[in-house]
């Protein structure tokens, strides 16, 4: 079963002028689509040709052997839960029972927010911000190059990416600028509110 690119959830000039159509251009057709015909020729006539990309990145993760199915497995599955976690309209504040488990596993929203920015100002290098369920408590967390919550036993809520090419078309050398227009402009709160209902 070859892995195939999945398409964007929205117009590459949905998220303008927050995210631009050239970065998607960029992000998504040539980064993303690598990852996807990079792990198809991994996979290749192998054991994993069959699973799932959940499968492979757990049964990948932490083997030496195959760090390059699970860095490729796993930039799949990042980035398509990337576009998934921003909307055209998005940002704001979570509303619901979403509202409420942030309120009381951070203290507040702004508190949360101030985590989250933090989390993903801080990851050195390439990596991702997450927020994520742990043993049923909201947590933010980061993790570098294509690490993600699900390898971690973890429930993805949202993620934030914070290499490089997700951000420098539009925002330069300006990560913390890029961290603030997602919370503010672009993050989809139903989203993460569908995957906290699902868990």
């Amino acid at each position: 079963m070859a892995f195939t690119l999945p398409e964007l959830p929205y117009a590459d000039n949905a998220l303008e002028p927050y995210m631009s159509a050239e970065t998607f251009s960029f992000h998504h057709d040539k980064h993303h689509a690598a990852y996807v015909t990079n792990l198809n020729k991994l996979i290749e006539n192998t054991e994993l040709a069959d699973k799932s990309l959940e499968e492979i990145i757990k049964a990948t993760f932490k083997d030496s052997s195959k760090a390059g199915v699970f860095n490729n497995a796993a930039q799949v599955w990042n980035h398509t839960f990337f576009w998934s976690s921003m909307k055209p309209g998005g940002g704001g504040t979570p509303s619901g029972a979403l509202a409420a488990k942030i309120d009381a596993d951070f203290g507040s929203f702004d508190k949360f927010k101030e985590e989250f920015k933090n989390a993903a100002a801080t990851q050195f290098g390439s990596g991702w911000a997450w927020l994520a369920l742990d043993n049923g408590t909201l947590k933010v967390t980061k993790t570098p190059n294509a690490e993600n919550p699900l390898a971690h036993g973890q429930t993805a809520l949202l993620t934030l990416d914070v290499w490089e090419h997700a951000y420098y078309l539009d925002y330069q050398n300006k990560r913390p600028d890029f961290i603030s227009t997602y919370l503010d402009s672009l993050v989809n709160w139903d989203f993460a509110a569908e995957n906290m209902a699902a868990a």
